[in-house]
């Protein structure tokens, strides 16, 4: 049973108002200008860390937190993976909280800090004089939400276009496409259909909500708005009428029923029998991470990476990002020393590089990007520049987690299969769903 100190329990009372407290050895009680002490060098204690990787990932990550203990020989570094936000709620909730939370689902960041279930960071920033310079401006907005930076990321991922160049040759397509009417093109020259009908090869597939063909992802490239004044805008923004109009225009080039019954026999998005991997996708939208799953599984596809097409000739270059963000959770024992494994792991250029080497993710610093130690091939230096490049665009932050963003799947859904045939009706629809939603979070 653990044991609880005075200042400990006054954290649980205090946790309604959201503020961060601290107890434990080494973890400080917070200051007078809000941040916990980092640990002193005769201070022994454990920090323990959750995160969602397994496998290979997990064994890597476990190596760039193990790098944290150079600097804190004092310190041992407890790595929990195939904990997800499920779990990390959990516990924060019964008392049973890490010292430092990663998550995967950068949606959540606007409930993790509007609900304080990660603690703020801004004490610790200013008191340490971080150079938060050193991360993109769509970095810097994903992890944060109304002004409380609540995280810090660790890598991110950047989106663009990956092409199999062997089946673009063959059907004549002279260079990756760039706007929407040549990826049109591309698409229809590259599939293959049996006498039937029946889809053999997808030059792209528009399914939306498949792999990462998702409303998120795609609407930099549109140029679409989510929101206007703080309301949800969907139906006023050109950009998403566009996605949907040309997600329907190649939905019904393939024919619904066809591509469903095409769908089905795809593999899992991880997995060896990704379609891609299997030559069964000629074009896709995908992470820079696909690279290493691609050399690892798939040695035999040949493929090339560039910027996804987009509407506009201008805004050729825009791309999404998102990634794994790091908080102090709630409740944490140690907030002092799991501030300082933060700031190491957000900044430590070596420690950066090494872990982006290792699984293939993009570095979140700029030093790090520049880093000579960075292996950067060709079809990862897509990524590289995407990342440098001032179109890089992140997630929407609400308090509602991800409930917009399947809002606006599950309607593209609807639209694009015929089930829906007012456009503007139905985007109208899901900017009240969600103002709706919002409203009811009170945040």
């Amino acid at each position: 049973m653990r044991k609880h100190t005075r200042a400990a329990l006054l954290c649980v009372a205090a946790a309604l108002t959201l503020t961060a407290c601290a107890a434990g050895k080494g973890g400080g009680n917070a200051g007078s200008d809000g941040a916990a002490a980092a640990p002193g060098k005769d201070d022994k204690l454990t920090l323990t860390v959750w995160s969602n990787y397994s496998d290979r990932e997990y064994e890597e990550v476990t190596k760039a937190l193990k790098t944290f203990t150079k600097k804190f020989p004092n310190i041992e570094v407890k790595h929990e993976g195939s904990q997800d936000d499920d779990k990390i709620t959990a516990g924060i909730r019964s008392g049973n909280t890490p010292d430092v939370a990663l998550s995967f689902t950068t949606d959540n960041i606007g409930q993790f800090c509007s609900s304080g279930a990660f603690q703020p960071l801004k004490a610790y920033i200013d008191r340490d004089k971080v150079d938060l310079g050193q991360i993109s401006p769509a970095v810097r907005e994903y992890t944060e939400y109304k002004g409380n930076r609540c995280a810090m990321p660790m890598l991110t991922d950047v989106y663009a276009m990956y092409y199999n160049t062997g089946m673009m040759a063959e059907a004549g397509v002279a260079a990756p496409p760039k706007t929407l009417d040549e990826l049109f093109e591309a698409a229809k020259k590259m599939t293959k259909k049996a006498p039937n009908g029946d889809i053999e090869v997808a030059g792209y597939l528009p399914t939306m909500g498949f792999y990462a063909n998702r409303p998120t992802i795609l609407a930099p490239s549109f140029g679409a708005e989510w929101e206007k004044d703080g309301k949800s805008a969907l139906a006023t923004s050109p950009g998403f009428t566009e996605m949907m109009t040309f997600q329907k225009k190649l939905v019904d080039f393939y024919g619904y029923d066809a591509l469903e019954r095409f769908r089905a026999g795809l593999g899992q998005e991880y997995s060896a029998d990704h379609a891609f991997h299997q030559g069964k996708v000629g074009i896709m939208m995908d992470g820079e991470y696909r690279t290493a799953f691609l050399k690892a599984q798939a040695p035999q596809i040949k493929f090339g990476t560039a910027p996804f097409p987009t509407w506009k000739p201008a805004d050729y270059g825009t791309a999404f990002t998102t990634g794994t963000i790091m908080g102090i959770p709630k409740g944490a024992k140690n907030p002092g020393a799991a501030w300082e494994l933060i700031k190491h792991l957000s900044f430590d250029t070596d420690t950066i590089v090494d872990l982006s080497n290792a699984i293939k993710n993009v570095p979140s610093t700029k030093a790090a990007m520049d880093s000579p130690k960075l292996e950067v091939d060709e079809q990862f230096k897509t990524f590289i520049e995407l990342a440098k490049s001032d179109k890089l665009k992140g997630n929407p932050v609400t308090p509602i987690g991800d409930a917009h963003i399947k809002a606006v799947t599950d309607f593209a859904v609807s639209y694009t299969s015929g089930k829906v045939a007012d456009l503007q009706a139905g985007l109208k629809e899901v900017d009240k769903n969600i103002d709706d939603q919002v409203a009811k979070s009170g945040k």
